[in-house]
Protein backbone atom coordinates (compact mmCIF):
# COMPACT_ATOMS: atom_id res chain seq x y z
CA UNK A 1 0.00 0.00 0.00
CA UNK A 2 1.52 2.99 -0.87
CA UNK A 3 1.47 6.06 0.81
CA UNK A 4 -0.01 9.22 0.30
CA UNK A 5 2.47 11.77 -0.40
CA UNK A 6 2.34 14.96 2.00
CA UNK A 7 1.02 17.98 1.03
CA UNK A 8 3.57 21.04 0.31
CA UNK A 9 3.50 23.99 3.07
CA UNK A 10 2.16 26.95 1.88
CA UNK A 11 3.93 30.21 -0.26
CA UNK A 12 3.47 32.40 2.92
CA UNK A 13 4.51 29.67 5.64
CA UNK A 14 7.62 29.12 3.51
CA UNK A 15 8.81 32.72 2.45
CA UNK A 16 9.48 33.94 5.81
CA UNK A 17 11.52 30.56 6.79
CA UNK A 18 13.45 30.46 3.33
CA UNK A 19 14.78 33.71 4.07
CA UNK A 20 15.72 33.38 7.35
CA UNK A 21 17.68 30.27 6.74
CA UNK A 22 19.39 31.74 4.13
CA UNK A 23 20.80 35.16 6.29
CA UNK A 24 21.69 32.44 8.55
CA UNK A 25 23.61 30.22 6.34
CA UNK A 26 25.02 33.61 4.65
CA UNK A 27 25.90 34.95 7.80
CA UNK A 28 27.74 31.12 9.06
CA UNK A 29 29.50 30.95 5.81
CA UNK A 30 31.03 34.66 5.78
CA UNK A 31 31.83 34.05 9.79
CA UNK A 32 33.26 30.75 9.17
CA UNK A 33 35.75 32.43 6.53
CA UNK A 34 36.28 35.76 8.52
CA UNK A 35 37.20 33.19 11.36
CA UNK A 36 39.46 31.12 9.30
CA UNK A 37 41.53 34.44 8.07
CA UNK A 38 42.10 35.92 11.30
CA UNK A 39 43.15 33.31 13.14
CA UNK A 40 46.18 32.24 10.95
CA UNK A 41 46.96 35.84 10.06
CA UNK A 42 46.53 37.54 13.69
CA UNK A 43 46.69 34.40 15.76
CA UNK A 44 48.25 30.96 14.43
CA UNK A 45 51.88 29.98 14.98
CA UNK A 46 52.78 28.32 11.21
CA UNK A 47 56.23 27.75 12.60
CA UNK A 48 57.41 29.13 9.63
CA UNK A 49 54.77 28.31 6.99
CA UNK A 50 53.86 30.68 4.50
CA UNK A 51 50.23 32.73 5.92
CA UNK A 52 48.86 32.81 2.56
CA UNK A 53 49.59 29.06 1.48
CA UNK A 54 47.65 28.01 5.13
CA UNK A 55 44.66 30.38 4.35
CA UNK A 56 44.65 29.15 0.84
CA UNK A 57 44.65 25.38 1.49
CA UNK A 58 41.65 26.26 4.26
CA UNK A 59 39.28 28.64 2.07
CA UNK A 60 39.46 26.59 -1.26
CA UNK A 61 36.31 24.55 -0.14
CA UNK A 62 34.84 27.94 0.77
CA UNK A 63 35.56 29.19 -2.29
CA UNK A 64 34.09 26.58 -4.28
CA UNK A 65 30.82 26.70 -2.94
CA UNK A 66 30.79 30.71 -2.92
CA UNK A 67 29.20 31.66 -6.13
CA UNK A 68 26.00 29.39 -5.83
CA UNK A 69 25.86 30.51 -2.06
CA UNK A 70 25.97 34.33 -2.76
CA UNK A 71 23.46 33.61 -5.69
CA UNK A 72 20.93 31.67 -3.35
CA UNK A 73 21.10 28.07 -4.97
CA UNK A 74 19.59 25.44 -3.04
CA UNK A 75 22.13 23.09 -4.51
CA UNK A 76 25.14 24.77 -3.49
CA UNK A 77 23.52 24.93 0.20
CA UNK A 78 23.02 21.58 -0.29
CA UNK A 79 26.95 21.10 -0.95
CA UNK A 80 27.70 23.00 1.70
CA UNK A 81 26.36 20.48 4.21
CA UNK A 82 28.38 18.41 2.93
CA UNK A 83 31.69 20.86 3.22
CA UNK A 84 31.20 21.78 6.32
CA UNK A 85 31.80 18.80 7.93
CA UNK A 86 35.40 19.29 7.00
CA UNK A 87 35.10 22.89 9.71
CA UNK A 88 33.48 21.09 11.97
CA UNK A 89 36.20 18.27 12.70
CA UNK A 90 38.99 20.58 12.75
CA UNK A 91 36.88 23.07 15.42
CA UNK A 92 36.73 20.39 17.33
CA UNK A 93 39.90 18.72 17.15
CA UNK A 94 41.41 22.07 17.57
CA UNK A 95 39.00 22.94 20.42
CA UNK A 96 41.08 19.69 22.88
CA UNK A 97 44.38 21.73 22.28
CA UNK A 98 43.64 23.92 25.20
CA UNK A 99 46.84 26.86 23.13
CA UNK A 100 43.39 27.00 20.46
CA UNK A 101 40.45 25.66 22.14
CA UNK A 102 38.49 29.26 21.80
CA UNK A 103 38.92 29.14 18.17
CA UNK A 104 38.35 25.04 18.00
CA UNK A 105 34.98 26.29 19.76
CA UNK A 106 34.34 29.03 17.64
CA UNK A 107 34.81 26.92 14.43
CA UNK A 108 32.52 24.34 15.45
CA UNK A 109 29.81 26.72 16.36
CA UNK A 110 30.00 28.88 13.56
CA UNK A 111 30.16 25.07 10.73
CA UNK A 112 27.27 23.49 12.62
CA UNK A 113 25.19 26.73 12.60
CA UNK A 114 26.26 27.32 9.03
CA UNK A 115 25.38 23.68 8.56
CA UNK A 116 21.80 23.53 10.21
CA UNK A 117 20.82 26.85 8.33
CA UNK A 118 22.06 25.16 4.77
CA UNK A 119 20.22 22.01 5.41
CA UNK A 120 17.07 24.54 6.27
CA UNK A 121 17.62 26.35 3.19
CA UNK A 122 17.58 23.74 1.34
CA UNK A 123 14.47 22.03 2.57
CA UNK A 124 12.47 25.37 2.16
CA UNK A 125 13.82 26.44 -1.36
CA UNK A 126 12.89 23.40 -2.79
CA UNK A 127 9.30 23.14 -1.39
CA UNK A 128 8.78 26.91 -2.54
CA UNK A 129 10.15 26.39 -5.87
CA UNK A 130 7.82 23.15 -6.39
CA UNK A 131 4.79 25.33 -4.46
CA UNK A 132 5.36 28.35 -6.97
CA UNK A 133 5.37 26.08 -9.69
CA UNK A 134 2.00 24.63 -8.72
CA UNK A 135 2.82 21.15 -7.08
CA UNK A 136 0.12 20.88 -4.29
Amino acid sequence: MARKPKPLPTLEWLTPRVKLARAISLASFIGLAVLLVVWNLVFADLHGARIWVVVGIQLIPLLLVAPGMVSGSPRAHAWTCFIVNLYFIQGVLAAIDPARMLYGWLEAIISLTLFIGALLYTRWAYQYERKAAGEN
